[in-house]
């Protein structure tokens, strides 16, 4: 046994068993040996068992939950979080491509990069879907990083050969040598897995994209992440570079990158036959309602996502999204379905999506997500006494479901006491 990473903590204890049933322990052990899941249960039933074989740690009155699943972020935009202004296109052209552009400088990348998981970590994130820039450094740097970590990611450097600037176009020519040795170095590689990333069909010329098919094609294992849907503009310039295709979701469809490993971001004005072929093929959703809500995309229709049984995440999508926390993400979730006039999302169905269900909308669900005997042991402890307002709020007689709410509208930052990867703490 790794004493490092084996441990029993005694804590209010939630997770989900499925999308419609849930555990609570209002005084529960979670045992963890070997960075994995061992027993789940009643602390005055297990204390007997593990006292004396592993170290105790008493945080009775803290919330122990599965980490944050962010299922769409950027590695790479920390520095343009809550640039005021302009909408997706323009954001792009004034903040975000600019930015990018420093990637290109390998000690750059190091320590932004450095920052950017920590963020996380502090919010509670403990698995992510993520964007790096078109530079080898930079996805190197969120590998590496993640290694180090022991953190579970998905992951691939953004391909891009139009419609951006000079220095953020890839040459076509080095695309398939470079993916091939990114993808045999660090797929299945502690924990990661990769992810072929077109940033969206107006940046990836038909070449490329033929290009990234054949990868697919290739290893058909590997994950693809890219963005759809989000912006008016953004759809009618797709349009006109795409005339022969039918829709948005027909673009990725045609070059074989539509599948049931396939992360498509935002998707908020989705056709009726985008929607059908979306639910056809597998592929999953990641509504990113704060950065919608910030750069003023439009309502993301996550009652039809759901009836729809279309697997869906939540993501924080920084730096469009102006905040790191999943909580506040969920949040906005909530905000966007009320402001649609659609039925509004309980605290368990926002909390499901932030741990099992977005676990499942990443094929994870059997590595991630809950307290399942071999799970790895990827958890956050939340002191609900902080913030203040939150403190103020909760009571010690307030039903779970009512605490869970008041826990995403008012608890932020500091309401992460710890996050733990694989059984450690990562303070």
């Amino acid at each position: 046994m790794n004493k490092r990473n084996s441990i029993a903590i005694r804590a209010k204890i939630f997770h989900f068993i499925n999308q419609h049933e849930y555990e609570y322990y209002s005084d529960g052990l979670l045992v963890v040996i070997n960075g994995v899941v061992e027993e789940l249960g009643s602390f005055s039933d297990l204390r007997n068992r593990w006292q004396g074989v592993l170290p105790f740690l008493e945080k009775k009155d803290q919330l122990l939950m599965p980490g944050f699943v962010d299922g769409h972020i950027h590695a790479v935009q920390n520095g343009v979080m809550a640039s005021y202004g302009a909408q997706l296109i323009d954001w792009l052209n004034k903040f975000t491509f600019p930015y990018e552009k420093q990637f290109a400088q390998k000690d750059f990348c190091k320590k932004d990069i450095g920052l950017f998981f920590q963020e996380m970590l502090n919010n509670g994130t403990t698995t992510a879907a993520i964007y790096s820039s078109v530079h080898q450094n930079s996805i190197e740097a969120i590998m590496e990083e993640a290694i180090n970590k022991n953190m579970r990611i998905i992951a691939g450097k953004t391909n891009m050969d139009r419609n951006a600037p000079e220095e953020l176009l890839e040459n076509s020519d080095n695309l398939m040598v470079q993916s091939e040795n990114l993808i045999e170095k660090y797929h299945k590689s502690h924990r990661i897995s990769y992810a072929l990333t077109p940033r969206f069909a107006i940046t990836s010329s038909k070449m490329q994209l033929e290009q990234l098919a054949k990868l697919k094609s290739k290893y058909p294992y590997i994950h693809v992440q890219t963005h759809i849907s989000e912006n008016h503009e953004e759809i009618a310039q797709v349009s006109q570079l795409f005339p022969e295709r039918d829709n948005y979701v027909d673009v990725y469809d045609h070059y074989k990158l539509l599948g049931k490993s396939t992360l498509l971001g935002h998707a908020i004005h989705f056709s009726e036959k985008e929607w059908a072929r979306t639910k056809e093929s597998g592929a999953s959703i990641v509504h990113c309602p704060s950065s919608n809500l910030f750069l003023g995309s439009g309502l993301f229709n996550m009652q039809k996502c759901i009836s729809e049984q279309i697997p869906l995440a939540l993501g924080s999508d920084v730096g469009g999204g102006p905040s790191f926390s999943m909580l506040k993400t969920a949040a906005a979730a909530y905000q966007i379905a009320a402001l649609r006039g659609d039925s509004k999302p309980t605290a368990f169905n926002l909390f499901y999506l932030l741990t099992l269900g977005g676990a499942q909308a990443l094929g994870l669900e059997n590595k991630i997500g809950n307290f399942a005997k071999g799970k790895e042991a990827d958890f956050v402890l939340i002191d609900t006494k902080k913030p203040s307002a939150l403190k103020q709020r909760i009571s010690d007689d307030l039903p779970l479901e009512e605490l869970l709410f008041a826990l995403l509208f008012l608890g932020d930052e500091q309401s992460i006491s710890a996050t733990y990867l694989m059984g450690i703490s990562m303070e």
